[in-house]
């Protein structure tokens, strides 16, 4: 009887335990659009689970993307997973987001889809790509990327890798507002990717290691500082943004990091920059909620070692 009687109150203490799991994303808002005219609508694409777990974490990314860019006056975003599923979210959007995997798995790469991202971008939206999202196939679509957001990854001359960056020289601009030398251990990036020839501002560069170059065309620029983010005013009106980092999500606690990405949505969208730049706050909990649930991967198997007595005699003249 007694057990009886304590058990509802387990099950009450139990519920908030259960609320907690990081992979619960329903507390986040889907395509939710602004509730009234004048608003700067922002919408975000948050792309697949992808990679391991605190890695690509797309949907974690774009739902801090979306609370910090909730406390900017004047501004909507707006969150769909890949691509909206009711595209009359897009209407009247002042820029694009897309934090996701590139190589033609961006949710605007199919026809139909990409003719309504045309439409928008060529009527003068922003378009923000973050990490992987710059990498497209060449072609008449990779051409229309690097128009549209001032650079575009191929393959052909391009490199990718994880190491340690340090961004030390940060030139003037309203995307660096407020953004102060940083550093960004064993993240990932993209670099020596194909730039528009007019209308490209750097914004962050960085010594990346010449082992990491693997291209003909990398491999002669050995020492170079390469370019990592980057502004872009299209001649034609439009801008966009990119930066190939935030593989890991805990690169989201880096304060010059969140600035610089959250002025380049601003800005891209037309925006005013803040003269101190975006500044918002992280707790450290968050980065715990909305995770995609990936399987962690096995840890490696360390090879058998030889028995002693084989390896002494294998050892001996």
């Amino acid at each position: 009887m007694r057990l009886a009687r304590l058990l509802p109150a387990l099950l009450l203490a139990a519920a908030p335990l259960a609320a907690a799991s990081p992979h619960d994303q329903s507390g986040v808002p889907l395509e939710v659009d602004a509730p009234r005219p004048g608003l700067a609508k922002i919408v975000l694409l948050a792309g697949a689970p992808s990679s391991k777990p605190m890695a690509h974490e797309y949907f974690a990314g774009c739902a801090l993307l979306l609370e910090w860019l909730r406390l900017q006056p004047g501004v909507w975003p707006v969150l769909a997973r890949g691509w909206p599923a009711d595209e009359r979210v897009l209407e009247g959007a002042r820029a694009v987001v897309y934090f996701g995997d590139g190589g033609g798995k961006q949710p605007f790469a199919e026809p139909r889809r990409w003719a309504t991202l045309r439409r928008l971008l060529d009527g003068g939206a922003g378009l923000v790509l973050l990490h992987q999202a710059m990498d497209f196939p060449a072609g008449p679509d990779g051409a229309a990327i690097r128009g549209w957001l001032g650079a575009v990854y191929h393959s052909d001359i391009g490199s990718r890798g994880h190491w340690d960056m340090k961004f030390t020289d940060i030139p003037a601009h309203e995307v660096t507002r407020g953004v102060r030398p940083f550093a960004a251990p064993a993240d990932g990036w993209l670099y020596n990717l194909h730039f528009a020839p007019a209308g490209v501002t750097p914004l962050l560069r960085g010594a990346v290691p010449d082992k990491s170059r693997s291209t003909a065309d990398a491999k002669r620029h050995l020492g170079r500082a390469e370019v990592i983010a980057w502004a872009h005013q299209r001649p034609e009106g439009g801008r966009g943004f990119g930066f190939t980092g935030a593989d890991l999500h805990r690169s989201w606690t880096y304060p010059s990091q969140r600035t610089l990405v959250l002025n380049g949505i601003l800005w891209s969208a037309g925006l005013p920059v803040p003269a101190g730049g975006v500044q918002v706050d992280l707790d450290p909990a968050a980065l715990q909620r909305n995770l995609d649930d990936k399987p962690v991967p096995a840890p490696a198997k360390r090879p058998a070692k030889a028995p002693a007595k084989a390896a002494a005699k294998a050892s001996s003249p």
